[in-house]
């Protein structure tokens, strides 16, 4: 039975970041005849640059935007047809705080083969520039946006440091950072590790790890950049 062939091609996180996307990313897309994608516009785009022979009306194409039952129907369709679909997130690995994720479940389901391919993660990236526990971490997603509700997140997420000797991975949309910011100086300890890790591989790229006492001494400029916030202990 045939069962198709599922690409995970990661993107760039920054416009310019070609430098990040290894060689094969590109051998990998001339491969698919379908892709389900997060912008087709800006992935049309990003695909041009990483092979500019590529003829973008050649192919099928499938937004996501929360896998809705119709996607995931097309999806798994082009499966049974043993065709070969790439899926590409925004920015960075398909599937890792993506929506692609669903999709690669349905492919599971399905038994087809999938091949998660090598490139730009801010998550990793962040833990590994942190200086924190790399061995024993959490990723957190987005914490609550109602105040009291992430104040109590916050703090389960210290309590867990210090129990698990857990590092704690979490982000927010760009244009809260600064109120997250100041929510985290308000109610950490003063000697829990903050890392801010912003604009990564930009020429902006920006990694710092202080303690609570010596964020609040510091104004990062981090409004409207993308940004990973990591907690750790001492």
């Amino acid at each position: 039975m045939n069962k198709g062939t599922v690409y995970l091609i990661p993107a760039t996180l920054d416009e310019d970041g070609l430098e990040t996307i290894p060689a094969y990313v590109a051998d990998a897309v001339k491969q698919c005849a379908v892709f389900f994608v997060e912008n087709e516009r800006t992935v049309r785009r990003y695909l041009k640059r990483i092979w500019p022979e590529m003829v973008i009306d050649d192919y099928e194409w499938h937004t996501i935007h929360k896998a809705e039952e119709a996607e995931r129907s097309v999806f798994l369709e082009a499966l049974k047809n043993n065709k070969t679909v790439g899926i590409v997130s925004e920015a960075g690995c398909p599937g890792i705080a993506d929506p692609g994720q669903i999709l690669v479940e349905a492919a599971q389901t399905a038994g087809a083969k999938i091949k998660p391919l090598t490139g730009p993660n801010s998550i990793i990236l962040a833990l590994m520039g942190s200086g924190m526990n790399g061995q024993h971490f959490r990723f957190a997603g987005y914490l609550p946006i109602e105040k009291e509700s992430r104040i109590r997140a916050i703090k389960a997420m210290e309590n867990e440091i210090i129990a698990k000797h857990c590092t704690q991975i979490f982000i927010e949309t760009p244009y809260r950072n600064l109120q997250l910011l100041e929510v985290l100086l308000q109610t950490c300890n003063p000697h829990t590790r903050l890392c801010i890790a912003a604009s990564l591989t930009s020429p902006q790229e920006y990694i710092k790890t202080k303690s609570i006492a010596e964020w609040k001494k510091e104004n990062p400029d981090l409004h409207k950049k993308p940004a990973i916030f990591i907690l750790g202990g001492n």
